[in-house]
């Protein structure tokens, strides 16, 4: 393994974590990449104009300048500074396989946050805010989540989404000259908040402490106050969160996550929860995993498939009002005008009571549509 800081970290030091952990040779990102992470990523490149401003930015961003203002006015992370920050990241590319080891800082905010950028190279910054605010165990855990974007090759479009969000806010008094980077702005955001939970799991596999993930999470929400925290109260948030309300509800939640980079905090956690109960997650701490030497073999059609029925099992097990009407309407359910004034109007009414019927086969006929042989995971 060699250190991208080029600073002799790896002068007599042996790559192996603090701990025993189990680690993963050649793994591929594939591995725990969420399907709506690769589904979202595929509509974005098929985004009109998104090639053409891919092409351009990467010759344009300013990335040599990104590099010298991190070297000039953050502390680099090395065997000589933030040393603990050092081996966490040394572990986190042990056990993720990553040869290059990205140079990593540390930078004056205190808001507690996290990015991995970089077009050639990858670079993870982290914040004394978050430096101050998570144990070492809790901390490893958002290392593993920054490699794992590494391993990925996100950082090259989250450092397109940061350039584009900066250039949005300069052309707004351009008629027009506004839309079409907002349009490919959002479609980037879709794409990273659904990263994030892929880096989740990356972030769990470098960890191997499901624990120490949850209360990380709990603390970016709430802060430093674990003793006043409850995890199941914390997941019971994110569960009254995706079932309550009515179809008012839905769409509120939709434009509040908008704006955003990163999935509501307790999503994030009930989402990790979830995926490692899969039969997925163990077995890649088996030692069963896709191989990056496998990735050139790897069918889009396949990747699409396990995305459609990943989404397809979503809307169907889903409690939020908005997905359950999709259920419905998949199954054929009648008087679908009525129901939608029911729901909005916050009245039952005859036409919910006609449907119930539809209802019950919209459930099953997407449970026959389903993937029955894969477990949910997102």
């Amino acid at each position: 393994m060699t250190d991208g800081n080029d600073n002799g970290a790896g002068d007599g030091q042996e790559n192996v974590p603090s701990r025993q952990r189990r680690r993963f040779p050649g793994i591929s990102s594939r591995a725990y990449e969420h399907p709506a992470d690769r589904s979202a990523l595929v509509a974005l490149r098929k985004l009109s104009g998104f090639d053409t401003v891919f092409k351009a930015l990467s010759g344009l961003l300013p990335e040599r300048s990104l590099r010298l203002l991190f070297l000039s006015d953050s502390v680099r992370v090395s065997d000589a500074q933030f040393t603990h920050l050092h081996t966490m990241l040394r572990d986190a590319c042990y056990i993720l396989d990553l040869e290059k080891v990205p140079a990593m800082y540390v930078q004056q905010d205190p808001k507690p946050n996290a990015m991995c950028i970089g077009l050639d190279e990858p670079i993870i910054v982290v914040t004394t805010g978050l430096v101050e605010l998570l144990d070492e165990e809790e901390m490893r855990a958002v290392v593993g989540h920054e490699v794992g974007h590494a391993l990925s090759g996100h950082s090259v479009y989250r450092t397109i989404l940061l350039f584009l969000t900066n250039l949005a806010l300069k052309v707004a008094w351009i008629p027009l000259g506004n839309v079409a980077i907002m349009a490919i702005v959002t479609a980037l955001r879709e794409w990273f908040r659904k990263s994030e939970l892929s880096a989740d799991r990356a972030g769990l596999l470098v960890g191997q402490d499901l624990q120490a993930s949850m209360r990380g999470l709990m603390k970016i929400a709430g802060g430093n106050h674990l003793h006043e925290m409850n995890v199941d109260a914390f997941l019971e948030q994110a569960e009254e969160y995706e079932a309550g309300g009515d179809l008012r509800d839905s769409v509120l939640k939709i434009l509040n996550v908008l704006p955003r980079s990163h999935p509501f905090t307790t999503v994030r956690a009930a989402e990790l929860k979830k995926w490692a109960a899969t039969r997925d997650y163990q077995r890649i701490m088996d030692g069963h995993y896709p191989r990056r030497e496998e990735d050139k073999d790897t069918s889009v059609s396949d990747s699409f498939r396990q995305s459609a029925s990943s989404y397809a099992e979503n809307v169907r097990t889903s409690k939020d009002p908005l997905m359950k009407l999709v259920n419905d309407i998949a199954g054929g359910a009648g008087d679908l005008g009525g129901k939608l004034r029911g729901k909005f109007t916050g009245q039952g009414g005859q036409s919910d009571q006609g449907s119930q019927g539809g209802q019950g086969n919209g459930d099953g006929g997407s449970a026959s549509n389903g993937s029955a042989d894969r477990p949910s995971d997102n």
